[in-house]
C-alpha cells in the first residue's frame, strides 16, 4: 500500500458542514434592513431611488448577498463612513451599469 500524496491536487474539498447551512445568494429587504439595523422602508426608499443595488422580480426586491460583503468590506477597507448613494452609483460607473433607474425598476 503506498502513502497518499498531501499535495495540493489531491486535496480533497472539506464536506460541507450540516450544521451550519449554505449562506443565501439574495436576502430579502427585511434581512437586508436587520443586518443594517434599519427600517425596511430606508431600504425600499434606496432601492426605488437607485441609491441601493437590488433586483426586482415582478414587485418583490431581493438584494445579493454579495453586494452586502463588498459594502462592509469598503467600509472596513475606507476606515470612514460609506454613503449606499455614492457607493452605488461608484459601483455602477466600474461596472458599466445604466446611472439612471429605469422607470420600471421604481
Amino acid at each position: 500500500m503506498q502513502p497518499q500524496s498531501s499535495s495540493p491536487s489531491h486535496a480533497r474539498r472539506p464536506e460541507p458542514n450540516p450544521a451550519r447551512p449554505p449562506r443565501p445568494a439574495f436576502l430579502t429587504v427585511e434581512e437586508v434592513a436587520d443586518v443594517l439595523r434599519v427600517d425596511p422602508v430606508t431600504i425600499y426608499r434606496a432601492i426605488r431611488a437607485g441609491e441601493f443595488p437590488a433586483v426586482k422580480i415582478r414587485k418583490r426586491y431581493v438584494v445579493p448577498r454579495r453586494a452586502i460583503d463588498m459594502l462592509v468590506d469598503d467600509v472596513v477597507t475606507s476606515g470612514s463612513c460609506v454613503d449606499t448613494a455614492e457607493w452605488t452609483s461608484s459601483w455602477r460607473q466600474t461596472v458599466g451599469a445604466p446611472v439612471e433607474v429605469p422607470t420600471w425598476a421604481r
